[in-house]
């Protein structure tokens, strides 16, 4: 993983991410927003993956259920944010729109990516930090903006 802070002004941050063959997406993600304490950010990227988990979050049962990607794939669209969890630490949320060789895409909630051979990621952190709630409707932590 390579990195360049592109941009600061006022508690705002925004940084070029690169990661290369081989690494895993989400990984990485983590490791770099630790080494930055960047506690809120949005984020996007493009690239493209060897291998993905993505899920779906099944309503009725309150539970993701899998979606394994075992082909080359194109990252058509990835975006996602960094809040704080109930528990203090930095939580990555990520969506992902992939697309298959014969034009056909996948999406859903991105939980594992390898990539090959790039992925390019634009962060933006933001000056004040959102934290997640738990919801008991959904059995998730969602972010709570007037928490």
């Amino acid at each position: 993983m390579r990195s360049k802070l592109l941009h600061e002004d006022d508690g705002q941050r925004t940084y070029a991410i690169v990661l290369e063959s081989g690494e895993e997406a989400l990984e990485s993600l983590r490791k770099f927003v630790a080494t930055e304490d960047i506690g809120a950010a949005q984020f996007s990227a493009i690239g493209a993956l060897s291998a993905a988990v993505l899920n779906y979050f099944d309503w009725e049962r309150k539970k993701y259920l899998p979606i394994p990607v075992d082909e080359q794939v194109e990252v058509a669209s990835l975006t996602g944010d960094v809040a704080l969890s109930p528990d203090g630490k930095p939580a990555l949320h990520i969506h992902a729109v992939l697309g298959r060789r014969d034009g056909t895409a996948l999406a859903g909630h991105l939980t594992q990516a390898q990539v090959r051979p790039t992925l390019e990621v634009v962060l933006t952190e933001s000056p004040v930090h959102l934290r997640k709630r738990f919801d008991p409707a959904s059995g998730l932590a969602l972010i709570r903006p007037d928490l």
